[in-house]
């Protein structure tokens, strides 16, 4: 570099930074060959002759350019380019121009091809704010030390150079969806999960009783010993007998199962439904794990047909690219999930689509829109049956047509569940305020049985 660092005002540092810079510019090069006329190709494949007269010099170079190209294949060898105006230009500034717009590339598909924000570590930030601005480099930057910050505080991961979500990061990711909703929420509307009514359960209710036979014996020392010292008086050793026994109280705690059935159906993004309907998704799971640890809760994703969705796949799920509404292979599942489950059971499905698939007794899916009959009837067989089982279907309409409303209106006769028209801005609301609801009314059931 000392006797030929005038021709690399690049300043490479290392032999590797040389190599990358002379295959920019072999590239570059064979770019300007790949956009030119066959007529233009000829006449600088002339000139090259010329002055590569040496046959081994030749040879050298040629050799050169097929090891660059094998060690930076991702600079795009093949690239050409549509060049037009009037404006002359020598070859020097074409082949700055053309190293250029090989950069731009290079940084183009290395950003389409980021498989998450751990990606951007890798680009060039300096190279970055030359060609796109200090904007854009101060981005890419913040992006680069987000993604940083993320996995270093254990919320997300970098598995096979792809991060992703950590358990803990999906906690905090619902509860974040959450709080957001409460937020909006009048939190005295929400109640508590409790029932005054005591006995043998899990929570305790920082109160005392006499012992009684069949209560669990779960002795407060202190209220003891209090009651032996009223009963006998002062002094040493303190004499206990079994009507001075005082146990803690305990709460019943209802304990409910519920699975939440999501349209993934294309109708959902194009009206702007999803995105609202996977926050209140994640947002009711995460008031489950937190504040309902018994309580079950599944979650049932459907549109053309139906499956069950893990907890730990929703941050990533997303709509499907099919038509098809198919709520009764949705219920099939969702019955499937509560039937290994006690307590009080539900399903709470978020639609804006009528019923417009099902799967037909040879297991195919039929799609009809408008709805036909056997789709109809498929549907309402199932909830039949879901009635049977003692599931109640309580159903969250976005955008509802004429013909939902309809349809709907016969599921809720047939199964006695709740049905609620709403909107994106309102869903979360309506969902997290009635399951709390029903959780205060089963309690009060309980209470009053």
């Amino acid at each position: 570099m000392e006797r030929f660092g005038d021709f690399f005002p690049e300043n490479p540092q290392n032999l590797d930074e040389l190599l990358e810079v002379m295959a920019r510019r072999m590239a570059a090069a064979q770019a300007m060959l790949n956009s030119m006329t066959p007529e233009q190709r000829a006449q600088l494949q002339s000139l090259s002759d010329q002055l590569l007269d040496d046959m081994d010099l030749r040879w050298q170079v040629d050799q050169l350019g097929q090891n660059l190209a094998q060690m930076f294949p991702d600079m795009n060898w093949d690239r050409s380019y549509d060049f037009s105006g009037q404006d002359p230009m020598n070859m020097a500034d074409a082949n700055q121009l053309l190293q250029e717009l090989g950069d731009i590339d290079q940084l183009e598909n290395l950003l389409r091809g980021a498989s998450s924000p751990g990606a951007l570590a890798e680009v060039d930030l300096d190279r970055a704010r030359e060609l796109l601005g200090d904007d854009a480099a101060k981005s890419l930057e913040q992006m680069a030390k987000l993604a940083k910050r993320l996995e270093e505080s254990g919320l997300v991961e970098n598995k096979e150079g792809r991060l992703e979500l950590t358990p803990r990061g999906i906690r905090q990711l619902g509860q974040n969806a959450l709080d957001e909703l409460f937020s909006k929420m009048s939190l005295d509307k929400a109640g508590q999960h409790e029932i005054p009514r005591i006995g043998v359960g899990h929570e305790r209710d920082y109160s005392t009783k006499p012992y009684e036979f069949g209560d669990a014996f779960n002795l407060d020392i202190g209220a003891t010993v209090r009651n032996a010292i009223q009963r006998s008086g002062s002094g040493t050793p303190v004499q206990l007998t079994p009507e001075d026994f005082e146990v803690e109280r305990t709460e019943h705690l209802v304990r409910s199962s519920t699975v939440l059935m999501i349209d993934l159906s294309l109708s959902m993004p194009m009206r702007d439904n999803f995105l609202p309907a996977k926050k209140v998704t994640m947002a009711l799971h995460s008031l489950i794990t937190s504040k309902y640890p018994r309580d079950y809760m599944g979650i049932v994703g459907f549109s053309e047909s139906a499956r069950e969705l893990k907890p730990e796949e929703l941050p990533e799920v997303s709509w499907d690219f099919v038509y098809g509404t198919n709520m009764q292979h949705g219920f099939q599942i969702a019955r499937r999930l509560l039937s290994r489950q006690t307590g009080t059971k539900q399903i709470i499905m978020i639609t804006d689509g009528e019923p417009t698939a099902h799967i037909t007794q040879s297991g195919d899916v039929y799609f009809n829109y408008p709805p036909v009959r056997e789709t109809v009837d498929a549907t309402l067989r199932e909830v039949n049956l879901c009635t049977r089982d003692g599931i109640k279907i309580n159903t969250f309409m976005l955008d509802p047509t004429p013909h939902l409303q309809e349809f709907i209106g016969k599921l809720a006769q047939l199964n006695g569940g709740r049905v609620f028209f709403t909107t994106p801005e309102n869903l979360g609301d309506y969902v997290l305020v009635d399951f709390m609801e029903q959780k205060k009314q089963m309690l009060r059931s309980r209470r009053a049985g």
